[in-house]
């Protein structure tokens, strides 16, 4: 069975040879340990693969992300980079100030100049799952515009701004998605953090009434176009996994770990792909083998039955050792 043919029994509950592998990691393993990036690729080969980034040059970017310092978006964010390999922190919202809203413009010369059509030549001949990896992150980019502490002030209060702002980034957004949809990639992947270690960020309810309409507009689209929505987020989302599979995201990368992994298998195991993970924030940089081990086998035991719908993925810190992750991939053998 060839690695995309597994990847969508896996998406379709139709019962892979095994369970798809899946590596995500920091900018850091490649900047300082690509020669143990490539021995563990080699071991363990993923069955999903991501096309080059085909977006053109903003006219506001400026500086390079992951070494220390500073760096500008496309979005004119100002990122501080405190540790080498890491992403960093918005220290300049260009929107702190909501008088700057009027003339503010999405960086659509990304996109307009972008090398789209280059992704059909990646994607022609390979075996593997191709999975796009979008820049669509409503939530999180109307943080990095407007400030985190000033958006949540806002949401509370009601703010008219805020109704702008989001739909200023989701038309962006919608266009974007439109380009990888013309493309001939198998997934297309969008993102948010929703959760804190217990609970959501905000309330179920004020979710679902801004936001939750946004990711069923993405789902329709990538549907529409034949192909498949994987999204992730962080933190403790319990609440949202039935309208996550209602508005139908087919994976779903979140902290397992941050939740009851039993109590998700028996509501939705079946209903939606498990697309990873194993605990980043003890198990991985802190456990013994064994405590690997375990935690593929609990992942396993609530989550697999059988028919697929679970991905062997994990995320490879710098504070990670390359045993970890291998023991992670042997564990799902």
């Amino acid at each position: 069975m060839d690695s995309r043919t597994r990847v969508i029994k896996t998406l379709r509950f139709e019962s892979p040879d095994r369970a798809p592998r899946d590596l995500w990691y920091l900018p850091g393993i490649e900047m300082f340990r690509q020669d143990e990036l490539n021995a563990l690729l080699e071991r363990f080969p993923v069955d999903l693969i991501r096309p080059p980034a085909p977006y053109a040059p903003a006219r506001r970017a400026s500086g390079t992300p992951g070494l220390v310092g500073t760096y500008t978006d496309e979005w004119g964010c100002l990122w501080e980079v405190g540790e080498p390999g890491v992403i960093g922190e918005v220290k300049n919202a260009p929107l702190a100030d909501w008088s700057a809203l009027a003339g503010f413009d999405a960086p659509y010369e990304t996109l307009d100049g972008g090398g789209f059509a280059a992704v059909n030549a990646f994607c022609d001949g390979e075996s593997r799952f191709v999975l796009a990896a979008s820049g669509i992150r409503p939530f999180e980019r109307m943080q990095f515009l407007r400030g985190t502490e000033a958006l949540f002030m806002d949401l509370a209060d009601g703010a008219d701004e805020v109704l702008r702002l989001r739909d200023l980034v989701h038309q962006f957004f919608l266009q974007e998605l439109a380009r990888w949809c013309e493309t001939d990639v198998d997934g297309i992947g969008f993102l948010d953090d929703w959760g804190a270690q217990r609970g959501m960020l905000i309330s179920p309810a004020l979710w679902r009434a801004l936001f939750k309409p946004l990711y069923a507009d993405y789902c329709r689209l990538i549907h529409d176009a034949g192909k498949f929505a994987f999204m992730h987020s962080d933190g403790d989302i319990r609440a949202i996994y039935p309208d996550l599979i209602e508005i139908g995201v087919d994976a779903l990368n979140s902290q397992l770990f941050c939740m009851d992994i039993e109590d998700l298998g028996r509501h939705y195991r079946g209903q939606i792909t498990f697309w990873g993970e194993i605990d980043r924030q003890y198990v991985l940089p802190f456990g013994t083998d064994a405590d690997v081990r375990a935690a593929v086998g609990r992942v396993r035991s609530a989550l697999d039955d059988g028919r697929g719908g679970l991905f062997a993925q994990c995320e490879w810190g710098l504070d990670v050792s390359r045993a970890q992750v291998e023991a992670v991939f042997e564990a799902w053998l």
